[in-house]
């Protein structure tokens, strides 16, 4: 027996209604769905990290939690995992003809695979029920939204041609926040904030930059710049309080030429 058909033994083990784990039977796809987000956002931090231990540790917590999702639909009939992984593999061999099909062979560059890739997809989506826009995407963490929403737009046509312009927006919204938290009025302040983080996703986009690995990357900078801070606070004996920013602060300053 290989190793996949023994975790999808295990999965029907512990879902068996009688002799299986009781928290495992009550779950629900809905009831998992934080938890494979948890398992999603792990597995990024360990590639972070550049942890190869750790990631293959969270690589196979997500493959548990793809099986479970699976068993669930099997159990209600839906589908199984054999109809996920054929659905992969003929997914992947259709949208990739330069590997695969009928451009095999032929000498492409990453411009023209792309556009073969989105040709692909329209033709796929032509094929299906039209669905409302952004619908698709309303389970995503918000960065992860906004993205995926630009990227639609775009594909219709609906883009700045270059960053200049994005940038120029940038500094647009963050005037209109400044206006607005002048003003006191808290459903504007959240409203412009709202725009201005979506303008930053923009430019994270137009630099094909990942806005949820750049802001991942930020989190662990300061965690790192401020672990410092503690930790020469605790040095020279003083407490952390708001009495001691200043002093603070010089260590924050310090910190950027030891701990980056």
């Amino acid at each position: 027996m290989n190793k996949i058909d023994k975790l999808l033994e295990v999965m029907k083990a512990l879902r068996h209604p009688e002799s299986g784990c009781p928290w495992d039977i009550r779950q629900t796809s809905a009831s998992i769905a934080k938890y494979t987000l948890e398992e999603t956002h792990e597995t990024l931090d360990a590639i972070a990290r550049g942890d190869t231990d750790n990631l293959r540790e969270e690589l196979g917590d997500l493959l548990f939690h793809i099986v479970f999702h699976a068993c669930i639909a099997e159990e209600n009939g839906d589908f199984d995992f054999d109809q996920v992984t054929a659905g992969i593999v003929e997914k992947m061999t259709r949208r990739h003809p330069h590997v695969f099909g009928e451009h095999r062979g032929k000498s492409l560059d990453e411009t023209a695979i792309m556009g073969l890739w989105q040709e692909i997809k329209r033709a796929e989506k032509a094929n299906t029920t039209p669905i409302a826009f952004g619908a698709e995407t309303s389970e995503l963490s918000a960065i992860h939204r906004a993205e995926n929403l630009q990227h639609q737009a775009a594909a219709q046509g609906f883009d700045w041609p270059n960053i200049k312009p994005v940038i120029d927006k940038l500094k647009e919204e963050l005037q209109e926040l400044e206006q607005a938290i002048a003003s006191g009025d808290e459903d504007a302040i959240e409203d412009e904030l709202g725009d201005l983080m979506f303008v930053c996703v923009n430019i994270a986009r137009h630099r094909k930059i990942n806005a949820e690995m750049a802001l991942r990357r930020s989190n662990q900078k300061f965690i790192h710049r401020f672990e410092y801070v503690m930790a020469q606070m605790h040095a020279s004996g003083q407490t952390m309080n708001k009495q001691q920013l200043e002093q603070m602060e010089a260590f924050w300053q310090a910190s950027k030429a030891i701990v980056g």
